[in-house]
């Protein structure tokens, strides 16, 4: 069955989907929210590293839900997960999740700098002021986002109000 699975001669760099699957597309990447969204994966692993390295390994639970949640935004945003599942108001949730990111970070990591005096856990409030700027920029751009959606009417100017409903029988 091994030459049944690829015809093209399959080596490492074949056509087939692999490793590259799991990967974000480069319209992700280069997009000013795919960017956001490492950024956010890649500083709160960090973040989460340098806690557990540290005495204040008590705060390694907030980098860790941070680290999944970003990642599987990542991945929902790269493989259009989010248009094809209506059930979320993703633009709200992200929104949520950035503002709550950004406050814990900066709670966490004043305190992990002025009451720990070790060096991993330094790093870890340095890396969490980051973060906290990381993610204030994320939640300004989807806060904008979201304002100028509402300001141009929410889209959907084709449905009637709900008032012109009135000789239904709902009752």
């Amino acid at each position: 069955m091994g030459d049944q699975e690829s015809p093209s001669g399959g080596g490492g760099g074949g056509g087939g989907p692999g490793i590259a699957a799991l990967l974000p597309g480069r319209d992700v990447v280069t997009s000013r929210k795919g960017q956001l969204l490492i950024a956010e994966v890649v500083l709160s692993f960090i973040i989460f590293v340098c806690f557990v390295a540290s005495v204040a390994a008590a705060f390694v639970t907030a980098p860790l839900i941070e680290f999944l949640l970003a990642l599987f935004l990542l991945f929902a945003y790269s493989t259009k997960f989010n248009e094809r599942f209506k059930g979320f108001h993703w633009p709200l949730m992200d929104f949520l999740r950035c503002v709550s990111a950004s406050i814990i970070f900066f709670i966490i990591s004043i305190i992990s700098v002025s009451k720990y005096s070790d060096g991993a856990s330094k790093a870890g409030g340095v890396f969490g002021f980051i973060a906290t700027i990381v993610f204030a920029l994320d939640f300004y751009f989807i806060f904008n986002d979201l304002a100028n959606f509402l300001k141009e009417g929410g889209g959907t100017a084709e449905e009637p109000p709900a008032g012109n409903d009135s000789d239904s029988d709902s009752d």
